[in-house]
């Protein structure tokens, strides 16, 4: 449910163009169109924006759906994430963009299955090419504990060992974080401005205060992500006229209680106070009417699906997606395309959209000079080294042979 010939007004008995009488033959040998995205295989037109659902599950971690990510791709070449929940870097991995077009994210919310992935997305992003600081946009909180700056001061401070041990072996240019937070009770106000695109926020209503939702507005289209929110007056005002509205609906509470074990009464308040019903989820899209809504927030399964689609539909009977991973949305001002993305489970880093730095290891000694502190082995622990130079140090005469430069053997 909630693939293109599932929306209301489409019919199931369209002819299929091969039959007609003008229909082009089919060649054994040359492509046919797909119906399928295939990451690195198709241009953006200049006026077009792509989404792609890296991350539509639950709170709870399972391998077939990620928690909250959406990668939104503009034809002007700028690449944002909404959301980088638990589990959903490796769908960001599968999309095979390089890492230096993946530099700016904007938080919800602070649960970890919106930004839980956000470490290995700063991390692994510098290794596999991101040469420029990881620019986070987050909301702010009722107190500073429970802001956006907080929450990442205190995450680079946990990434302490992880990244003085990088210092001197890595290009150093991309472990930096880059923490821009605004004021959750901002009410449709611009927190990003640049490149022809503009992105506001308003807020959300889940759990405390601090959750916001995101519009962004490029190009004469329109996209809003809601995040995790009870329904909100301000959803209704700002998401008028959207192309593409997601907006969570959790899964239907008789599953909460079947199939997570919850009790009734926190099935109930679950279900339908602290996040959006299907029923309420397809009340909502009535009121703004979308080009194209999008449910995610939920399992969907075989047992699951049926119970969402079908009390949205006591509600809403427009355009609808049923969010999973993989599932991508191509938007132009002439229509919606949805489809599903197929990866390569075997995927390596992307290229890199400029040359690498050597490393420095001069770069740690300027460290540790700051730090008071010598980065790297102490005695006790350098003298558990085994020599096996006989080994290794060939490897470096196979490199300085192959690569016609002198690569030397260190001698600490």
């Amino acid at each position: 449910m909630g693939r293109a010939d599932e929306r209301a007004g489409r019919s199931l008995w369209l002819v299929n163009p091969a039959h007609a009488a003008d229909a082009p033959k089919i060649s054994p040998v040359r492509q046919r169109g797909r119906d399928f995205y295939a990451p690195n295989s198709e241009d953006l037109r200049p006026d077009e924006m792509r989404l792609i659902a890296c991350g539509t599950g639950m709170p709870t971690a399972r391998p077939k759906q990620a928690a909250s990510c959406w990668l939104l791709e503009l034809g002007n070449g700028d690449k944002f994430l909404f959301d980088v929940g638990t589990g959903s870097n490796e769908r960001i991995a599968a999309m095979q963009i390089p890492y230096n077009f993946l530099d700016k994210v904007f938080l919800s919310h602070l649960h970890t299955d919106h930004f839980g992935d956000l470490d290995a997305l700063f991390v692994s992003g510098a290794l596999a090419g991101r040469q420029r600081p990881l620019r986070v946009w987050g909301p702010s909180g009722e107190t500073p504990e429970r802001g956006t700056k907080y929450a990442l001061d205190h995450l680079r401070k946990a990434l302490t060992w992880d990244l003085d041990g990088r210092k001197g072996l890595t290009d150093p240019r991309g472990y930096r974080l880059e923490v821009n937070e605004f004021d959750y009770t901002a009410m449709n106000e611009v927190i990003y401005e640049e490149n022809g695109v503009t992105i506001r926020s308003f807020p959300a209503i889940h759990s405390l205060d601090g959750p916001v939702s995101f519009v962004v507005e490029w190009s004469g289209l329109k996209f809003v992500f809601s995040s995790d929110t009870y329904p909100n007056k301000w959803f209704i005002e700002f998401a008028k006229n959207a192309d593409l509205a997601i907006h969570e609906c959790f899964i239907a509470v008789p599953s909460l209680i079947r199939k997570l074990g919850f009790t009734p009464e926190a099935a109930l308040t679950v279900g339908t106070q602290i996040h959006t019903a299907p029923e309420a989820f397809g009340k909502v899209m009535s009121t703004i009417k979308p080009r194209q809504a999008v449910a995610y927030h939920f399992f969907k399964d075989y047992d699951t699906t049926p119970l969402v689609f079908e009390r949205i539909r006591k509600t809403y009977d427009g355009p609808l997606s049923l969010a999973t991973d993989f599932m991508v949305w191509n938007v132009t001002k002439d229509g919606v395309r949805e489809r599903m993305a197929l990866v390569e489970e075997h995927t390596w880093a992307p290229p890199m959209a400029s040359p690498p730095l050597s490393p420095d290891m001069a770069d740690r000694d300027a460290e540790s000079e700051r730090l008071g502190w010598k980065i790297g082995y102490s005695d006790f622990i350098g003298a558990g080294k085994l020599d096996y130079r006989d080994v290794i140090e060939p490897i470096y005469r196979e490199a300085s042979e192959v690569l016609g430069r002198e690569m030397e053997y260190p001698t600490e």
